[in-house]
């Protein structure tokens, strides 16, 4: 799995220009899935993103993690994270899962970082064409990947 963070002090996601989810202070996170991906892969990287401390405590360092401040979480699914540019100038998405076993994996992802979170999140809708829009706070934005576990 891959996922990119951003750290937002808003963010929402529209399909058929209805507003489907949206959160204040929190994470929009954007999540790649591969065929290869596994529970073990859900369960490192939730927790690994509910525990990153990423967020500014008083003296306004990256000290607190989203739990800390009861911030709020956006996943919406991107297979484009697992674009493959090395061979011409059209990205192959080889990578990416088929929705088939995307879909349980994003499921349970979604499911699984709620529990870590300790509350209900928000999410998109897998597969539609998404509008995101998001006021990335910082700006804060990282890359994360459980094959690497970095």
């Amino acid at each position: 799995m891959r996922v990119l963070l951003q750290r937002v002090s808003e963010a929402s996601v529209t399909v058929e220009k209805k507003i489907i989810g949206s959160i204040q202070y929190g994470l929009l996170i954007l999540v790649g899935i591969e065929s290869t991906d596994t529970t073990e892969d859900i369960l490192w990287l939730s927790q690994k993103i509910c525990n990153l401390r990423i967020f500014n405590d008083d003296k306004g360092l990256m000290n607190v993690s989203i739990k800390d401040i009861s911030g709020e979480i956006l996943v919406i699914s991107q297979f484009t994270l697992h674009a493959e540019t090395k061979k011409g100038n059209r990205p192959s998405f080889i990578q990416a899962a088929k929705p088939e076993i995307a879909i349980p994996i994003y499921e349970q992802f979604k499911i699984q970082i709620a529990k870590d979170l300790g509350k209900p999140i928000e999410s998109g809708q897998f597969g539609a064409d998404m509008k995101v829009m998001l006021v990335n706070d910082g700006p804060v934005s990282i890359w994360i990947d459980t094959k690497n576990k970095q």
